[in-house]
């Protein structure tokens, strides 16, 4: 089968993804590759004359076709670089991964990707899940890592959505990570594509994740940070982003939050502030003319959200003060005319009634679903 000859010239010592491609831009196929002679293939940049014997007389490792009947039997389809469902952008980098292993579907879908923290905070949190669901909604893509934090918050919100949406894993799809993330990863691939350039049951090794982070950037039109740490996984991505000539967005965060510095980080050094799905799509070259109305102030208003949930005053008067950001009660006692008590009384209320959330440290936010 021809993707024996694929995995044979990528199990090469010596060949990596670089040299991969250049070896397809010169010959076309692996196949040829392995008619071709010495003299020839050391025609490519950075083919050695002991790089050209060994591709000569390599044969593909037992396990990694096992690895590849293993994957096919399990639903996924062994995609390469010249097939025309390979991602047109990501043939475009330096270093394209020569194959993928994918479970679904890769549309061909204008993709913009969305990375952050791991330890997100709840308005890190929101605010993927409603850029995501924005984005999806006017018919983009969204390409993450199905991390924990950001990256699930950015995959869910497309699916509540109907969106597309790609994960893109530092392991092998026969060995989700996070396990929690399996079944989000199962309705993933129902509406999109988990895909992995790792053998089918590769562990999610830390080296892996860097080349992970490549292609995520590598297939979008842009990647939007929506929060990271200054020494954040994230900001690789993001760099990796703009070697690749891609745009590279960042949404602001707290002042006051180490987990936002690093979106900052990246706003002073040029990145594209993001305060709704307009200003992605402004730089998306598919949507020149983003949509008048911002998506995301087709929000409920204060008055459907009292005549909808039976609301006082006093409640009315809290729901004005609270945000997406958590908000201490302190600050909001000096904010509403009421004592310590009431106020309490009327944040439980709320609670019950699903509108706010209460966080660790008498925090208060608004619940998302209220954006």
């Amino acid at each position: 089968m021809e993707h024996l000859s694929w995995l044979t010239l990528k199990s090469v010592p010596g060949i990596g993804n670089l040299l991969f491609k250049r070896l397809i831009d010169r010959f076309g196929l692996p196949s040829r590759v392995f008619e071709a002679t010495t003299r020839d293939l050391q025609t490519v940049r950075g083919v050695s004359e002991r790089i050209a014997t060994d591709i000569l007389r390599h044969n593909v490792p037992d396990h990694l076709v096992n690895d590849v009947d293993t994957a096919l039997s399990s639903g996924c389809r062994f995609l390469v670089m010249t097939d025309d469902e390979y991602p047109a952008l990501l043939r475009e980098i330096p270093d394209p991964p020569p194959y993928l292993f994918v479970k679904g579907h890769l549309p061909d879908f204008p993709a913009v990707a969305m990375v952050g923290s791991r330890n997100a905070s709840h308005y890190g949190l929101s605010a993927a899940r409603h850029l995501a669901g924005d984005l999806a909604m006017t018919g983009v893509m969204v390409v993450s890592g199905l991390a924990r934090g950001i990256d699930t918050a950015a995959h869910e919100g497309s699916l509540e959505r109907n969106g597309m949406t790609v994960a893109v894993l530092g392991s092998g799809i026969g060995k989700i990570y996070p396990p929690e993330n399996m079944d989000l990863a199962r309705r993933i691939s129902e509406n999109g594509a988990v895909i992995s350039e790792f053998p089918y049951n590769a562990d999610p090794e830390a080296h892996h994740f860097p080349g992970r982070n490549r292609i995520i950037s590598g297939m979008s039109l842009g990647t939007v940070v929506v929060e990271a740490a200054q020494k954040s996984g994230s900001l690789i991505t993001a760099r990796l982003a703009a070697e690749q000539n891609r745009e590279v967005f960042a949404v602001p965060g707290s002042i006051q939050s180490f987990k936002s510095t690093g979106t900052h980080s990246l706003i002073r050094q040029g990145a594209k502030l993001v305060s709704s799905v307009n200003d992605i799509l402004e730089e998306i070259p598919l949507f020149s003319k983003p949509p008048v109305t911002d998506i995301k102030k087709q929000e409920t208003s204060l008055e459907t959200l009292k005549n909808k949930f039976n609301l006082d005053f006093d409640e009315l008067s809290v729901l004005k003060v609270l945000d997406s950001y958590p908000v201490h009660i302190d600050d909001i006692l000096q904010n509403v005319s009421m004592e310590p008590g009431a106020l309490s009384a009327v944040l439980l209320r709320l609670e019950l009634k699903g509108m706010i959330i209460q966080l660790p440290g008498k925090l208060f936010s608004t619940h998302e679903d209220l954006l």
